[in-house]
């Protein structure tokens, strides 16, 4: 089934692109976030082709309609996407946006694929068969950075996440840290690939947000808790946001004050 998800994200990937050469309107949600004619597009060309590899499963979109919880509590598995991750950096034109499809079961992330348009490279995995990056059919095994020197390299959204809070949360359990600033999930997989070590996720974030990234940085050996040091579960309340959260390698955990 991954061969099969790896040529639906790139198909994807490339409408999104048509969109992206060109002018576009940008339209303002009900949650005040924007949406694109990509953002509608890629929803409605990866949903039918998730529809076409697994028919039976049902599908949790960004763009879909929200699924009512009393409905979908009793999923035992489903995908979980976000066609455009990304969407501010797709209006602004920075290249950090990707194609994000995770499938969950049993509340949690076992698959997940995450498609660079921009890069033209995949990265995905399958619960317990590790961590892979694709680029010019070259499939290479990847992992995260075990060899810290100096300083920490953590890696932040360019929209929400560096504030004074974030400042001051990471002086107080860092003594040395360099900040890097990379959109949509395309941190968990630099994370997974060993180019940074920690993604501090304290402002407000969907579930569709990082579930496959999740997925792909575990399976690279790395690590992502909640405020508690638990594993994030997935589809267990209405509301669909993400706990905070942090992401990193092991290594980092165990060197900082975490």
């Amino acid at each position: 089934m991954i061969e099969e998800l790896l040529l639906l994200s790139e198909k994807v990937g490339k409408k999104i692109l048509t969109f992206y050469k060109q002018e576009f309107e940008v339209q303002q949600k009900e949650n005040n976030t924007p949406i694109t004619i990509a953002d509608k597009e890629a929803h409605k060309l990866l949903s039918e082709g998730l529809q076409k590899i697994t028919p039976k499963l049902p599908i949790l979109s960004e763009e879909g309609e929200l699924v009512d919880f009393e409905i979908r509590k009793n999923w035992q598995q489903y995908w979980l996407i976000d066609p455009l991750d990304g969407t501010r950096d797709f209006i602004n034109k920075t290249g950090d946006f990707v194609v994000s499809i995770a499938l969950i079961k049993n509340n949690k992330p076992i698959l997940g694929v995450i498609y660079s348009p921009v890069l033209k490279t995949h990265y995905f995995a399958t619960k317990n068969k590790g961590a892979f990056k694709k680029i010019n059919n070259i499939t290479q095994k990847i992992q995260t950075n075990e060899n810290i020197q100096q300083e920490f390299k953590v890696v932040v959204g360019r929209y929400s996440n560096k504030s004074k809070k974030l400042n001051n949360f990471l002086d107080e359990r860092l003594v040395k840290y360099n900040f890097f600033e990379v959109g949509s999930a395309l941190k968990f997989c630099l994370i997974a690939e060993g180019k940074y070590d920690f993604y501090p996720k304290l402002g407000p974030c969907s579930e569709w947000d990082s579930a496959a990234g999740i997925c792909i940085l575990e399976e690279a050996g790395g690590l992502v808790i909640d405020e508690n040091n638990q594993p994030l579960r997935y589809n267990i309340k209405e509301d669909t946001k993400s706990p905070i959260f942090f992401a990193g390698s092991r290594q980092f955990f165990k060197q900082s004050k975490f």
